[in-house]
């Protein structure tokens, strides 16, 4: 985990979240650009994830990242990815940014199961000191989520509808 990548910068340690509801659909926000998180036009639409803390246990990352980002709270666990996943970020010459240190990101996701009631949700809210994360938010199928996120995320989006698809069915 967190070895080298390109120019010998370090992979930041993420953990990526597949948020189901009851008819199989995945949360989903519409993000905007952040240092080397560029967000392209017309693909903007990406699941929550976020930093992992050092010893800090996957799923209890995911929980984290998963208020912090939403305010939802109320999710049964459904499975997690066993590989870690990289994805490089694209050329940034913006101005010094926290994750500009790091190559990309290498992730493991989680998939839960909404069991909470949609008042919950709350993207207004700040993580900490930063701005939110999504401008809006939408219940979208898990399949279209590659076409949906930004170009350079597009195969770990692969990955995921392909490792937690069957969880994207109405129970």
């Amino acid at each position: 985990m967190s070895k080298a990548g390109p120019v010998d910068k370090p992979y930041r340690p993420n953990v990526g979240i597949a948020l189901f509801n009851a008819q199989g659909l995945v949360f989903a926000g519409r993000s905007w650009s952040d240092g080397p998180e560029i967000v392209h036009p017309g693909h903007d639409w990406q699941m929550p994830q976020g930093g992992i803390d050092q010893a800090e246990d996957i799923v209890a990352a995911a929980r984290r990242e998963l208020a912090e980002e939403t305010g939802i709270c109320e999710a049964a666990f459904l499975g997690v990815t066993a590989a870690w996943w990289r994805y490089d970020f694209p050329p940034y010459d913006g101005p010094p940014h926290r994750l500009d240190r790091f190559a990309g990101q290498e992730q493991r996701w989680v998939a839960f199961r909404f069991t909470g009631s949609e008042a919950a949700v709350d993207i207004g809210r700040p993580n900490g000191d930063a701005p939110p994360e999504f401008t809006e938010w939408a219940w979208l199928p898990l399949a279209e989520m590659p076409a949906r996120v930004t170009p350079f995320k597009r195969e770990i989006y692969e990955r995921v509808a392909a490792a937690f698809g069957h969880f994207a069915k109405p129970v």
